[in-house]
């Protein structure tokens, strides 16, 4: 809410990967982590950088800089769930 016109705001993850969570159902398996096509793809790598909730400077006080690997395999995992929300073949 918008405190000075308590106008309803909307600001992110509306339809999308992250606001739920989605995970191929024929790679399912109860009681481990699943394949999903959402961001912990790159909160995994984050947090083996030592990113913590929070923590606002990154590393060294310089920001956090994605490596191309990282960036594609996020951008991969965000494409392949849009395929298959909306292909209808």
């Amino acid at each position: 809410m918008d405190p000075a016109t308590e106008d309803v705001i909307l600001i992110d993850e509306l339809l999308t990967p992250d606001s739920s969570r989605y995970w191929p159902a024929n790679q399912y398996e109860a009681g481990r982590p699943q394949p999903s096509f959402d961001k912990q793809f790159l909160r995994d790598w984050l947090t083996s950088f030592g990113f913590k909730k929070g923590l606002e400077d990154g590393l060294n006080g310089n920001g956090w800089e994605m490596t191309p690997a990282v960036v594609e395999g996020t951008k991969k995992r965000y494409e392949e769930a849009w395929q298959l929300l909306v292909d209808n073949d």
